[in-house]
């Protein structure tokens, strides 16, 4: 057992990035708008992110392997910093796509690297301590920087540099750190039909998740502006669905270990397209019940992503679970590249209400897509699932963690054990 000390600096810059990250994403939405860009430039910027996070998903590994962890975090972070700079001195609708999609690259790079890190470092026993507080982590960095945006407001130069600072200060205690330098990121053929073959249900579930989460994420704040609240209003509404998703991940990942996992998910996706029915229909321009409709759309959409790699890890071999980790981060990355683009489409033709709409249809295709594949394939025994695990979706890295951590408590299926 090794202690956490170690691991601090890590974390530190953990929260740093998902601080930055997280207020970013909110700022993005809200300055366009009083730039004047439409909901559909600024849902080709969110396209454009996922974009750039999709590419690194395959490139970044390949680099660490190069030059090692800790020059290719510098870069990377370098370029988050740079473009934080760059977005308020060229206000222009292409700039701020093509930095976008340098910035999502930069950000699921980092991102990859910490993960790969505390992957490699942490000891056996504290694993599941590791991923715990590393869940904590980005759970309060996000949830605390959104109330930045009312404190500084989204007008003028200052949160953008506030940004840059965060992501500066990140490389301090990556670049300080005494932790032993970490193996490369392991090999493998990506391969998308094998993983599909594994679980069309996680594939599409991932699909569907990118679909919905990542406009719910970059576009939610134009719903949330356009509904009428303020810009405390949307960080409240935006902070309300991060944290809703964090409330029901642990009984929903319990109900999945006791019951077919697919019944589990349709539950959820059912709950989270009836909160968005809600938000269009029910919530009106009333604030506490845009942000209870917020909260319960977050408290069953968030869970799913876990609760799809969670089906595709019962179906998976001993061998694949990187290979699965890596390929459903892929379908996440390809659904939340078209996502911002679709919601922001039907904001500009149909309305804010449309897109809580929009997040309801997706959902209801995911139900009728799990109901079929029930009928083409049994469900998996209690006995051979692998115990569920709450997911971040930043880099595959951090499922490894995840399973050596399970893996550790005894809670692997026969299949993964060593």
């Amino acid at each position: 057992m090794i202690s956490i000390g170690p691991l601090v600096p890590l974390l530190v810059a953990a929260a740093i990035l998902l601080a930055g990250n997280g207020l970013q994403g909110t700022l993005i939405a809200l300055r366009a708008t009083s730039e004047g860009f439409s909901p559909s430039l600024i849902g080709f910027m969110g396209a454009a992110y996922f974009a750039g996070f999709m590419l690194s998903c395959i490139w970044t590994a390949h680099l660490i392997r190069m030059v090692g962890h800790i020059r290719v975090f510098a870069a990377l972070a370098s370029v988050t910093a740079a473009g934080s700079l760059a977005l308020v001195l060229l206000i222009d609708p292409v700039a701020w796509m093509v930095l976008r999609f340098a910035m999502g690259f930069a950000f699921a790079g980092v991102f990859m690297v910490i993960e790969s890190w505390l992957n490699e470092s942490a000891g056996n026993q504290d694993r599941g301590r590791i991923l715990s507080i590393y869940r904590l982590v980005d759970l309060t960095a996000v949830t605390g920087a959104q109330f930045l945006l009312p404190i500084i407001g989204t007008d003028g130069f200052e949160i953008f540099a506030i940004m840059a600072i965060f992501f500066c200060l990140s490389l301090v205690p990556v670049s300080l750190s005494q932790s032993s330098k970490p193996k490369a990121p392991e090999s493998f053929k990506f391969d998308l039909k094998a993983i599909w073959r594994i679980s069309p249900v996680a594939c599409i579930g991932c699909l569907t998740i990118g679909l919905t989460n990542s406009a719910f994420r970059l576009i939610g704040p134009l719903y949330a502006k356009d509904m009428g609240l303020d810009v405390t209003g949307v960080a409240i509404f935006m902070s309300a669905g991060i944290v809703g998703g964090a409330v029901l991940q642990f009984p929903l990942g319990m109900l999945s270990d006791r019951f077919d996992r697919r019944w589990t998910l349709i539950v959820a996706t059912g709950g989270a397209s009836l909160a968005a029915l809600f938000l269009t229909f029910g919530a009106g321009d009333q604030a506490n019940l845009l942000y209870f409709g917020a909260f319960v759309f977050g408290a069953f959409a968030l869970p799913l992503y876990s609760l799809s790699a969670a089906h595709a890890n019962d179906h998976a071999k001993k061998g694949q679970y990187v290979l699965v980790a890596a390929g459903l981060t892929m379908f996440f990355s390809i659904g939340a590249s078209m996502g911002p683009l679709i919601a922001s489409f039907v904001i500009e033709r149909f309305g804010a209400p449309a897109f809580f709409t929009y997040t309801s249809v997706i959902h209801a295709s995911l139900i009728v897509s799990v109901l079929y594949r029930m009928t083409r394939r049994a469900g998996v025994p209690a006995h051979a699932r692998s115990r569920f695990v709450t997911l971040l979706r930043t880099s595959p890295a951090i499922y490894r963690l995840a399973r050596k951590a399970i893996r550790r408590n005894g809670g692997e299926k026969q299949s993964d054990t060593q």
